[in-house]
């Protein structure tokens, strides 16, 4: 959740612009005077700021300055939202060398736009940042990253460990890609939502698995949403240092397209049984799946919930249950709680 800290002396635009950003899931901070936000600002780094020009103790323009001037500040995208609207002090505000000037009163879309705008602005520039910083420091390793192994190690080594809650999205389908990732403690799926809300699981990450490959081109953006389906520790680093690393590497590059093949083989055969799969062939092929993709030995029991098992099979969750419910009373299967143990992985396999 991006972060935003508003600037504004004026409490009633204050709470109404604060509610507007909340309702679009930004995490929204504010400020009465531009002296206690220039405090807040240096505290809580925000994703981006905006901020009124004429306030009490210290004006927008100083704490513009002001922040400038920190380098912990000074990339944080600003945006002024004043009533001042002659020319000469919107030009005064881009002058100084404000992302944008916003005349009061705002309409909504214009608002969501800037900061929009301004946010995807800020997370190239970084990637940039972060891609020229990386290619300094390591542009000899690149050449020491001949497999799928050493790009794993690659991503231990360098990149940035994200801890993700359960249930989190890590990215959504249609959004921008700019990073590719690796699962290195815990388990991510992919997903594809309908209109009504309504997962399709496509795959299933687990620890030491790559992800994101879906959007490695420029200018794509994610197939699918990545959701992690426990707490989970992630290593992230930037698409552009991974193309620099396959453009380098033939034989790793073929590598990669072996894995998205894999993955698109798993997604056509999951749709077919989909189609014409019997309810019972679904829901066993479904569990063999989950055992084969966790490396569960068939004594182990698989914690996954219902919910999960169903969208993956493509049927009802009260179908599920009740398909469960047979294969356990047939004795195929144990039941306890969200764990299911394979009893008789044969007769499970002759179903499938």
């Amino acid at each position: 959740m991006k972060k935003i800290l508003l600037i504004e002396d004026d409490i009633i635009l204050r709470e109404t612009t604060a509610e507007i950003l909340e309702l679009e899931n930004y995490k929204v901070v504010t400020a009465a005077n531009g002296k206690r936000g220039a405090e807040q600002a240096r505290i809580m780094l925000p994703d981006l700021i905006i901020c009124d020009i004429m306030m009490p103790e210290m004006d927008g323009y100083d704490v513009f300055k002001l922040l400038s001037e920190d380098e912990k500040t000074k990339r944080i995208p600003f945006i002024f939202m004043s009533a001042k609207t002659e020319i000469k002090d919107i030009r005064r505000g881009m002058d100084l060398g404000a992302d944008d000037y916003l005349t009061k009163p705002v309409e909504e879309e214009q608002l969501l736009s800037a900061i929009e705008s301004r946010l995807a602005k800020s997370e190239l520039l970084n990637e940039e940042l972060i891609v020229e910083e990386t290619f300094e420091e390591n542009e000899n390793s690149f050449e020491n990253i001949k497999s799928i192994e050493d790009l794993k190690n690659y991503f231990c080594d360098f990149g940035e460990t994200k801890v993700y809650k359960k249930g989190a999205f890590i990215y959504k389908e249609n959004e921008n890609s700019n990073f590719v990732y690796l699962v290195y403690k815990g388990k991510v799926k992919g997903v594809k939502i309908d209109e009504f809300g309504k997962e399709l699981i496509m795959t299933i990450h687990k620890d030491d698995d790559l992800f994101g490959f879906s959007a490695i081109f420029d200018h794509s953006r994610n197939y699918e949403s990545a959701i992690t389906m426990e707490k989970a520790e992630v290593m992230v680093v930037p698409k552009k240092i991974v193309q620099e690393i396959l453009q380098n590497n033939f034989n790793l590059s073929l590598n990669i397209l072996h894995l998205i093949n894999e993955h698109l083989y798993e997604v056509k055969d999951q749709l077919l049984q989909m189609a014409f799969g019997s309810m019972r062939r679904k829901t066993a092929k479904t569990i063999l799946k989950f055992a084969n993709k966790m490396r569960h030995k068939p004594s182990t029991s698989i914690n996954i919930s219902r919910r999960d098992l169903a969208s993956v099979a493509g049927i009802a969750t009260e179908s599920l249950i009740r398909t469960l419910t047979d294969l356990k009373k047939e004795g195929v299967i144990e039941i306890e709680g969200r764990n299911i143990r394979i009893v008789d992985i044969e007769r499970l396999e002759s179903i499938y």
